[in-house]
C-alpha cells in the first residue's frame, strides 16, 4: 500500500535525524544520497516530518504514527494517506482554520495541551500572547521579500502573469507563499532582497543620516547591512563577521544590490581588535546578536524537540561579550541596535538592562516585533544611545 511506503520513509528520515543540521540542509543531503526517492516521495517525507515536529512534545506518549496523524491534520490543509488511516474520521476538518482543528483535537485527545508545544523554562519577553505565539507553530511562515517602491508594481505583474498572487503587506515588502521559486518567477534579482517581514521592520529603529559611518558588527550575509543602505545610501558602512564564508556571501548579495562603498573585515569580537580598529568611531553600530533564534522556530520546528534550555544562558554570555566589546567604538549621542530573532526575555530586556547598567548607554525604545500575527519570525530589537 502507497501509505505504508511513506510510512517507512518518513520512520527511516525521523530515526536518522538527530537535531545537528538543520533540517532543510539535513533533508537535502538525504535525498542526494537517496536518488531513488521520487519528486512525490521527497515532498511527502518532507510534509510529513515538519509536521511532526511542529507538534513539539505534545501527545508524547502516543504512538509515533498517531502523533504524525495528529501533527499532519493541524498543519497542513490538503488531505493525506497518513490521517485517512490513522484518523479518518479527521478528513473533512481540514479546510478548517486552525483554532478550529486545535479545537477538535483537544475534544478528541483531552490531554493535549499547547504548553506542550513550546515547553522551555526561560521565561518568554513581554506582551508575546503566549497562546497565539504557541498556535503559530502549526503554520508554515511565509517567504518576504523587500522591493525598491518604484518597482513593486512590476514585480506583482510579474508574479501574478505566472500564478503567483502576492500580499502586498507594507509599501516595499510582498508576503508569498514559502517555497515559492522567485528566480524563476522574477526576471532580475537585483530588484528585491529576500528578507523577513519582522526583519525589515527593524529598520525602523536605525535612523541613519547621510555622511554617517556605520558599523555592522555581526554582519553574516549582510541582510540588515543591505536594509541599512536602503534607507539611506550616503552612508559609509563596516562590516565584518568571525566567519570569511558569511562575508564571501554578504560580497555576492551586495554586488547584487550596487552597493561599492563598504569596508569588509574578519573580526572576533571575542577577542581585543583594538589594533585593527583602534582609529574608529561610528555613528551608528548595528549588533544583531547570535541567539536561540527562538523568534525563528516556525521555519525550523525542529528545534522544539532538540533545543536544550542551557543554551539560553551560553548564548546571553556571548550577547553579553559581543556588545561590550563594542561600545568603545561608538560616537556619543550615537546609536546602539541591538537585534535578537529570540522570543526570550534573558536575550532580550534583560540584554537591554545589562547594557545600560554596565555601559555608558541610555535606553531610548525597544520593541518584541511579533511576527507569528503576520506569518512571520519574530524579531527583538533596541535602540541605546551612547552618553
Amino acid at each position: 500500500m502507497k501509505v505504508e511506503h511513506q510510512i517507512r520513509a518518513f520512520e527511516q528520515l525521523l530515526g536518522s535525524y538527530d537535531g545537528v543540521l538543520p533540517l532543510h540542509r539535513y533533508l537535502f543531503a538525504y535525498f542526494k544520497q537517496n536518488k531513488q526517492m521520487g519528486s512525490s516521495d521527497r515532498r511527502w517525507a518532507t510534509r510529513y516530518l515538519y509536521s511532526y515536529f511542529r507538534l513539539g512534545k505534545a501527545l508524547g506518549k502516543l504512538k509515533t504514527m498517531e502523533r504524525l496523524a495528529i501533527a499532519d491534520f493541524l498543519c497542513n490543509e490538503t488531505p493525506s494517506l497518513m490521517v485517512a488511516s490513522q484518523l479518518p474520521e479527521l478528513e473533512a476538518s481540514f479546510a478548517l482554520p486552525v483554532a478550529d482543528k486545535i479545537a477538535i483535537i483537544q475534544k478528541k485527545y483531552p490531554a493535549f495541551k499547547l504548553t506542550d508545544v513550546f515547553t522551555f523554562k526561560p521565561e518568554l519577553s513581554a506582551g508575546i500572547d503566549a497562546a497565539a505565539f504557541y498556535t503559530s507553530f502549526f503554520v508554515q511562515p511565509d517567504l518576504f521579500i523587500r522591493v525598491k517602491e518604484t518597482h513593486i508594481q512590476a514585480i506583482i505583474n510579474q508574479l501574478t502573469a505566472q500564478g503567483v498572487t502576492p500580499q502586498e503587506v507594507g509599501p516595499a515588502t510582498l508576503a508569498l507563499p514559502n517555497g515559492t521559486k522567485l528566480e524563476q518567477l522574477i526576471s532580475d534579482e537585483r530588484l528585491y532582497q529576500v528578507q523577513d517581514f519582522s526583519s525589515q521592520l527593524t529598520g525602523n529603529y536605525f535612523e541613519p543620516q547621510a555622511g554617517d559611518y556605520w558599523w555592522d558588527c555581526c554582519a553574516a550575509s549582510g541582510g540588515k547591512s543591505l536594509l541599512l543602505h536602503s534607507l539611506e545610501p550616503q552612508i559609509e558602512l563596516l562590516v565584518s563577521d568571525v566567519r570569511a564564508t558569511s562575508l564571501g556571501n554578504l560580497q555576492e548579495r551586495f554586488q547584487l544590490a550596487g552597493i561599492k562603498q563598504y569596508h569588509q573585515k574578519v573580526i572576533d569580537l571575542l577577542q581585543n581588535n583594538d589594533q585593527v580598529l583602534h582609529h574608529y568611531e561610528f555613528d551608528g553600530i548595528l549588533v544583531d546578536a547570535p541567539c536561540s533564534g527562538s523568534g525563528t522556530w516556525g521555519r525550523t520546528p525542529e528545534m522544539l524537540c532538540f533545543f536544550e534550555n542551557y543554551k539560553v544562558e551560553n548564548y546571553n554570555k556571548l550577547q553579553k561579550a559581543i556588545a561590550g566589546s563594542v561600545v568603545k567604538y561608538l560616537k556619543k549621542g550615537k546609536p546602539l541596535i541591538y537585534m535578537t530573532c529570540s522570543v526570550f526575555k534573558a536575550e532580550n530586556e534583560d540584554m537591554v538592562d545589562y547594557l545600560t547598567k554596565n555601559f555608558d548607554l541610555k535606553f531610548e525604545k525597544m520593541e518584541l516585533i511579533k511576527g507569528y500575527a503576520h506569518k512571520a519570525d519574530s524579531m527583538f530589537v533596541a535602540r541605546l544611545i551612547k552618553q
